[in-house]
């Protein structure tokens, strides 16, 4: 069977073991109205397996792959569009530069002086 990320969220195992992060969860058994989980525990420096059956009602799929699946597709029709037209095109993710200095003008200077405290009540 395929190791799949899922997030799992039944509220009494949440109630016996802290939050799991779901990349170290796999399904290694799939019922009719449940699924099998192995949960990668952190128990001191080491991590232990512990196998938990929950409910297919608290199962959602990951979405983390969903972004890298939009790309793949934008990908091939944008290069598909480059070699038809002759061009090269850039498919590689690039990181997000910074913003671009901007001036602020102070024309109106305006002084702010502290109410002074009323100790009065």
């Amino acid at each position: 069977m395929a190791r799949q990320a899922v997030h799992t969220h039944p509220r009494s195992f949440r109630r016996r073991t802290p939050p799991t992060n779901p990349l170290r969860t796999v399904i290694y058994n799939v019922t009719k109205s449940a699924v099998g989980v192995i949960v990668y525990r952190r128990v001191g420096n080491r991590y232990i397996e512990k196998r938990v059956n929950v409910r297919v009602e608290h199962i959602n799929h990951s979405r983390s792959r969903e972004e890298f699946i939009r790309r793949v597709k934008e990908n091939a029709a944008r290069k598909k569009e480059a070699k038809e037209s002759g061009k090269s095109v850039q498919l590689k993710r690039q990181p997000v530069m910074p913003r671009d200095s901007t001036t602020v003008e102070m024309t109106d200077i305006e002084s702010i002086a502290p109410i002074p405290y009323d100790t009065h009540i």
